[in-house]
Formats: C-alpha cells, sequence, structure tokens
C-alpha cells in the first residue's frame, strides 16, 4: 500500500506512515477537526518509486490548490524523541510538478546531517520516511499549545502561544508571541488579549486536554484559526522533553532527588533500587523502626529511574521545617534554596505533629545512642585501634558474604539475596566500621566552627587535602601503579581501545601488570556502584584499562599523581601545624581542642568512603547470584537474556522462580524505558507530584559575562582546556585538562589522576567528586547548572575552587 487518506490510519500503522500521519489519523478518529489529506507511505520511499499518478489523483480529490507537504519518518513524533522540525515541511505548495517535488524533497530531507545527528542522540540507527500531504488553511492566528508546561514540567498547566499568520513564524522563533498559560481545571479563563479570545483560549485548552486524554500523555499540538473562526488541529505529538511525572497523590508533595549526594545521576535498574530499599529497612528495622515489609522505605520513591526522597512531612512539621533549610548545606545551594523557597509556599503550611513516630525515635535512641557515644569516644582517643577495627569490619563482611553454599538450586539463590546477602553489613554499626567514620566526620567538619574567625576556608581546605586512609584515593593510586608497570607496554596500552584490552585479558592475552590483584581487592566497585544492576569492574575492566591508557600520557613527573597527592598531604601537615599555633594563641580553650580535632581528622577523616566500600561486597555477591537466577529464567523462556532480571524487583523475580511469571514483555519494556533514561541530560533536584521543577520557578539571579557560578568544592585555581564527558567508561582526559561531568562517583576518580581541575553540575562539599579532589589538591567546582552544555571541549577556562567561579576565557587558539 503507498499511498492511503488520513481518515484510514490509526496508530497501528505507524511503521507504514510514520509518526505525524499516525497521529494525525488518530486525532481524526477522536472527533477533532483536522485539514483533509493522504499519506504517502513507507513502502514508495522504500522502492524509492514515487506514484505520480496516484498522488496527483489524490491532490486532485482534494480539490487542488494550495497544500502542505510534511515529513512523517517512522522514527518521528515519539514518545521520546518529537524530531522537532529535523526533517522538512513545504508550505503552499500548488500544482502537481511542485508536489511531486516537494515530495522528493522531503524524502531527501531524512539523510541531512541535523537529522541523523539528531537519531544518533536519540540512540535511533534507521528511519524510513512516509509523506503527508494535507489541504492549506489561511490561518488569521496560528500557533503552539502544551496540555503540560515545557519549562517547569508542571503537568496542570496549559501554556498557549499565538501569532498572527502561519505558526511556522513561533516554531522558527521569528516572532514573539502572545503567551498564556492556564490551569488545567480553572473555572475561568482570563480574558484574552492580543490574538485569542477568551472563548478561543478556552476551545483551545479543552482541545489540548482531550487529546492528551486520547493519547494517555502530554501533547505538543500545533493549531491554526481561519477567517471564520474555526479552530484546526494541524498536529498532536507528545512532550518528549518532560520529566517523568511523580506517582500520583491526593495532595501536593515535594521530592528531593538523591543520586547527585552519591554522584549518581543516571536512572537505576528496578532491581538496584528493590535491593536498596530491602537492604534499608534492615537497617532500620535493627535500628528500632517498624517496618513493613511490602514496601520497606515508602519515602524512597522512584521518579524516571532516580530515587527521590519524600520530604513533604519534614515540611510541614512545625517543629522540623525550622531547621530544613540548613541540614540541606550537603544537598548543594540550588536544591537547598529551592527547598527554602518552598517552605513559603501555602501548600507546605505547617502542622501539628512530627514526620516520625516518637516511639520509634525512643526505641532508636535507646539502642543507637550509648554505642554511639561509646565509639565515638574510643575512636577520637586510640585513632589507630579504630581505624584497624573499621579494616577488620571490612574483612569480616567479606568472608559473610560469600553466597549460599554450592551446589545452590535458582530458588536457594534468591533466597540467600532477599534474606542473607546484607545480613552482614546492615548491623547497628556496620561491623564496627560507623564508630570510626563518624569520629573522621567530626574532626574533619568541627574545626570550622571553632576556627571561625581565625582560619580562612581556604586554609581549612588545606587541612583535608592529601588525606591518607580513604580507600577511594588508595584505590586510584594503585591503579597509577598498574600503569607504572604497563609503561614497558605503553604502544600496546596507547594503541589498543579499551575494550580489546579487556577482551584480551580475560582471554589471558595481556602482559601481567597486576590487574587481577587489583580487581580481588577491588574489582566489585563501577560506575553508579550502588546499583546492584551496573557491571563491576570484575566483569568488564575496559573502564581500568582506559584510564591506564591516560596515566600513561604523563610527561612531567611533577605531575605524577602519587607526587602531587604527596605535595597536598604535605602542604596540609604543615597547615595542621600553622593553625594549631595560631588557635592556640588566639583562643587558648578553643584553640587547643581545634588543634586536637585537626591532628584526629588526619588520622580519621580519610574513612568516610569507607561505609559505602564495606557495603559493595554484599551488592557484588548478591549480583552474582542474581545474575545466575536470571541465566536459569532465560534458560526456562521466562526472561529474553540472563541480565534482563536487572529489570524485575525482588517480588517479581520470585514470582517467575517460584511460579513462572514470564516477565519477557515486562523486562524488555523496562531495558527501553532505562535506556531512553540514559540519555536524559538533566534531572531535577527538587520536584513537586504534579511534575514542576522547583529551581525552573526561581529567578535567574545577575550573572557576569564569561562567568559560571556554583559552589566551592575544592580550594585552589587552574586554567586549562576543558573535557567534557558524560560517562567515565572508556573516557580519555588528557594531563592538564579540567574535566566538566554532570556528576562523579568512585567511578569517576580514576580520571581526576591527570586532570587539572573538576567542575561538576551537581554535587555536595561531602560527595566523592570534591573529597577526592581535595585529597589530590586539584580546584573543584560543583553545582554550576548546565557546566557540560555551556562549556565546550578544548574551551580554555579557569577555575576558582575557593570562590566558586568558572570562567570562560578569551582564547586566541
Amino acid at each position: 500500500m503507498k499511498l492511503i487518506r488520513l481518515s484510514e490510519i490509526d496508530s497501528s500503522m505507524i511503521d507504514l506512515v510514520g509518526g505525524k500521519a499516525a497521529g494525525l489519523g488518530e486525532m481524526i478518529k477522536a472527533g477533532e477537526r483536522v485539514p483533509d489529506g493522504f499519506c504517502l507511505t513507507v513502502e514508495s520511499y522504500a522502492s524509492r518509486d514515487l506514484p505520480e499518478k496516484e498522488v496527483i489523483a489524490a491532490y486532485e480529490r482534494l480539490g487542488g490548490g494550495r497544500v502542505a507537504v510534511r515529513s512523517s519518518a517512522t522514527a518521528e513524533d515519539l514518545p521520546d524523541a518529537s524530531f522537532a522540525g529535523q526533517q522538512d515541511t513545504y508550505l503552499n505548495v500548488e500544482g502537481a510538478g511542485p508536489l511531486t517535488g516537494a515530495v522528493r524533497d522531503c524524502w531527501e530531507s531524512l539523510h541531512t546531517e541535523r537529522a541523523v545527528a539528531y537519531r544518533a542522540a536519540a540512540g535511533i540507527d534507521e528511519a524510513a520516511m512516509a509523506v503527508v500531504v494535507q489541504r492549506m488553511i489561511d490561518p488569521v492566528t496560528a500557533g503552539v499549545l502544551f496540555t503540560a508546561n515545557p519549562v517547569t514540567g508542571c503537568r496542570t498547566e496549559v501554556v498557549i502561544d499565538a501569532a498572527p499568520g502561519l505558526g511556522t513564524a513561533i516554531v522558527e522563533g521569528t516572532v514573539v508571541p502572545d503567551h498564556y498559560v492556564l490551569g488545567h481545571r480553572s473555572p475561568d479563563v482570563p480574558d484574552g488579549e492580543g490574538c485569542l479570545s477568551r472563548a478561543q483560549l478556552e476551545e483551545l485548552r479543552a482541545a489540548g486536554l482531550r487529546l492528551q486524554e486520547h493519547f494517555g500523555t502530554p501533547q505538543d499540538v500545533e493549531w491554526a484559526i481561519d477567517a471564520d473562526g474555526t479552530l484546526w488541529l494541524l498536529q498532536s505529538r507528545p512532550v518528549t522533553t518532560l520529566f517523568p511525572a511523580p506517582p500520583r497523590t491526593q495532595d501536593t508533595r515535594l521530592y528531593l532527588e538523591l543520586g547527585h549526594i552519591q554522584g549518581m545521576l543516571r536512572p537505576a535498574t528496578p532491581m538496584g533500587v528493590s535491593l536498596l530499599k530491602l537492604a534499608a529497612g534492615q537497617w532500620f528495622k535493627v535500628a528500632g523502626a517498624r517496618v513493613d515489609p511490602r514496601d520497606p522505605m515508602p519515602r524512597l520513591v522512584t521518579i524516571g529511574g532516580r530515587l527521590y526522597f519524600d520530604l513533604t512531612d519534614f515540611m510541614r512539621s512545625a517543629s522540623v521545617r525550622k531547621r530544613l533549610g540548613a541540614s540541606l548545606e550537603v544537598y548543594g545551594p540550588r536544591v537547598q534554596s529551592a527547598v527554602e523557597r518552598m517552605l513559603d509556599d501555602p501548600r507546605f503550611a505547617p502542622r501539628p505533629g512530627l514526620p516520625f513516630r516518637l516511639g520509634t525515635m525512643a526505641r532508636g535512641t535507646v539502642i543507637f545512642l550509648p554505642r554511639a557515644i561509646a565509639g565515638l569516644v574510643s575512636s577520637l582517643a586510640r585513632p589507630d585501634a579504630a581505624r584497624l577495627q573499621a579494616y577488620r569490619g571490612i574483612e569480616e563482611i567479606r568472608r559473610q558474604t560469600a553466597g549460599p553454599a554450592e551446589p545452590a538450586t535458582t530458588t536457594e539463590r534468591l533466597r540467600w539475596v532477599i534474606q542473607d546477602s546484607h545480613r552482614a553489613v546492615m548491623t547497628i554499626d556496620m561491623a564496627g566500621i560507623v564508630w570510626p567514620l563518624m569520629a573522621g566526620m567530626i574532626a574533619g567538619t568541627a574545626p570550622s566552627a571553632l576556627l571561625a574567625g581565625v582560619a580562612t576556608d581556604e586554609e581549612l581546605d588545606t587541612v583535608l587535602g592529601g588525606m591518607p586512609h580513604n580507600v577511594t584515593t588508595e584505590m586510584d593510586l594503585a591503579l597509577w601503579r598498574l600503569a607504572m608497570n604497563a609503561r614497558e607496554h605503553r604502544e600496546l596500552f596507547l594503541g589498543t581501545p579499551p575494550d580489546e584490552l579487556a577482551a584480551r585479558y580475560r582471554a589471558g592475552e595481556l602482559p601481567d601488570i597486576g590487574l587481577a590483584g587489583f580487581l580481588e581487592k577491588y574489582g566489585m566497585r563501577a560506575a553508579a556502584e550502588i546499583d546492584v544492576g551496573m557491571p563491576r569492574w570484575a566483569e568488564d575492566p575496559a573502564p581500568l584499562l582506559a584510564s591506564i591508557a591516560n596515566y600513561l600520557r604523563v610527561d612531567d613527573p611533577e605531575q605524577a599523581p602519587d607526587r602531587r597527592f604527596a605535595r597536598a598531604a604535605a602542604k596540609a601537615e604543615a597547615m595542621v601545624e600553622t593553625l594549631s599555633r595560631r588557635a592556640r594563641r588566639a583562643r587558648p580553650v578553643r584553640g587547643r581542642l581545634a588543634a586536637f580535632l585537626l591532628r584526629r581528622s588526619r588520622k580519621l577523616t580519610g574513612l568516610r568512603e569507607i561505609a559505602k566500600f564495606a557495603w559493595l561486597p554484599a551488592l557484588q555477591a548478591a549480583r552474582r547470584q542474581l545474575l545466575l537466577v536470571g541465566a536459569d529464567l532465560a534458560e526456562r523462556g521466562l526472561l529474553e537474556r540472563g541480565d534482563d532480571i536487572m529489570f524485575l524487583d525482588l517480588v517479581e523475580a520470585r514470582a517467575a522462580v517460584l511460579h513462572g511469571a514470564d516477565h519477557r514483555a515486562l523486562a524488555a519494556a523496562r531495558r527501553a524505558e532505562y535506556e531512553r533514561e540514559l540519555r536524559r541530560p538533566t534531572v531535577p533536584g527538587a520536584l513537586l507530584s504534579d511534575g514542576t521543577d522547583v529551581e525552573a520557578l526561581a529567578p535567574r539571579g545577575p550573572v557576569e559575562d564569561g562567568v559560571l557560578t556554583g559552589m566551592a568544592g575544592a580550594a585552589g585555581r587552574a586554567t586549562g582546556r576543558a573535557r567534557v564527558i558524560r560517562d567515565p567508561s572508556g573516557a580519555h582526559i588528557e594531563p592538564g585538562e579540567i574535566l566538566v561531568a554532570p556528576t562523579t562517583d568512585p567511578g569517576w576518580t580514576p580520571l581526576f589522576m591527570t586532570a587539572a581541575g573538576l567542575v561538576t553540575e551537581t554535587g555536595s562539599p561531602v560527595a566523592h567528586g570534591p573529597t577526592v579532589a581535595r585529597e589530590y589538591g586539584i580546584p573543584a567546582v560543583i553545582c554550576v547548572r548546565d557546566a557540560t552544555q555551556e562549556i565546550r571541549t578544548g574551551q580554555l577556562i579557569t577555575v576558582d575552587g575557593s570562590a566558586g567561579t568558572v570562567r570562560l576565557e578569551e582564547d586566541g587558539g
């Protein structure tokens, strides 16, 4: 079938007629007023045979005259990719010759550079082109309508832009349109001003909401009103830029994104979320809380694959909300200010009561407080012994999380994951690790208050540089030693792609540089490693081999990471002595306490990474067992492939193992959704339940030309070429370049070893990125909005980690 009327098309025919034509056919079937027309299907495009006689006959049946000739690619107007403006449209086409020429031009527009690049960015390999021909409308007014606010994400607002004449002027940005924002359920529509009357606004709103109801998702609608006042709908497609909506609730809720604290903005797998909730629920149960086994963490909500915390009850608590703003400093200034603005919103007005049960708090205090006092005092009094205790705790956790005894059945493997995989780590003190860790955090942060007016922030940051006993820093330096072992094979490691090097390693064909020993200790790590769905380095060492190649590019011995770390450590030790003397002279009592804590910080504060490190053996062991479970389910035909198990939750996995539930379609749909979310460039830090990105409501402050403002992460200044990286896997960074990234976690830190500075879009001063940056003595600026879009690779920038600014330099080359 090469030609078909629009009125005969529905959404099931998208592979034949493309996204635009399928949408138009659905609009007609829904009873909407759409200009009459026909579609030349992809069969004609595929054969490169234009049936001119049939096209001209169909054109004459429309009555001839002026028509619009519009592309309708099979990859167009999809739920996750609109392709707006990527292929061509021709208006006011009149006559048989111009019509067939416009059709051929539409075909060719599928292969323009911009369309090919857009498909590549959207992860779409191939597309075919159908062409829509429609009778032209002579509009008095035209424009676009969104059934959700495309700027803020609010799902309860309709946004209408209107201008005289053709709507293309709005789409192309050549006019300033009249702009209207209407509530979905507002009883009254304001008097129209400019192009549209009140009645027309109401008619447009109603049409948009009908289309949203029909298609089941917010819509981007093109429309026109002719000289008779008749409304015509020209196109409707999903609003693809919206962040996924939170779960529906009875009242307005505020959700706080948690991933950026851990340096994780990518979506989590469903199994990752399920196991995380299970593990957290086990700890809270040990700590005396009542836990619902069906949902151990009800305030932890998954939105767009990201983990959000429901902060609403804390916002509304009269006794808690006063201290809420200060407690959110670790989330960075953007999120903190967003939440503080919401405190003035009447929807979060204070109410009596607490967001938790007093009985739970009392039980937790009885269990926790005596242990905490004893553990903290002991750790501060005997820091070396406390540190050794923490290391012994890691080994004990490793020993107890080896997995079920072999041979094990699939049922036994899944039962072990659910009941036993986290038993050793989710104790009240994590096998003795918590108290040295907390003592180190106190020793690292308390001097700031004690030395107010005596020491600058930059001096206190210097104290935290070159911090020993940090498992992530130790890992990075161990990787540097592997690179030194690889120097005699430099050409091999520099000239071979990381994936190929990894394949050679697995085949036993790579020179022995000590990688096996490294993976024995650190192979449980990965980017986004708190997600059990993520492959570990032990499974795929390609990212490590890419880092080794980066290190082999270091030519200046003084820039060697071990020397940089040693210099930062020496500066820190010297600063401790300087501040100790200065503090004792200025404030004898407080100065002595500050000096004591400064010295203790050098022995304990490096342990701040150890809690998550201690958790990783449980995650790695659980992952091994889950993959074996998945392999069995795939063999039984209940999953397509073994690692599809990561796109189920634990309840669904149990249903498959025990009852034979077929989850192939479910896992495939979730995998596709996950891969779409991987391409999302930004994630809201604070989100309302109606979909509103709270940060988008904030007015932008004054900005100096050429300067991006963020938050101080690690002191110092550096000027260098930017290297924008969005995924650390296989990433390359030259010595002296400044790493610009959306976020960082321990999976990124090997890149720091050759970087001159760090810029991230999210984060917290206590997150992994700035922590490790301080320890290498490189400046870091965090929470720089849209940094990966504002800065381009190769651009000369200056990072001021004390002021929290990034200057885009004038660059002659």
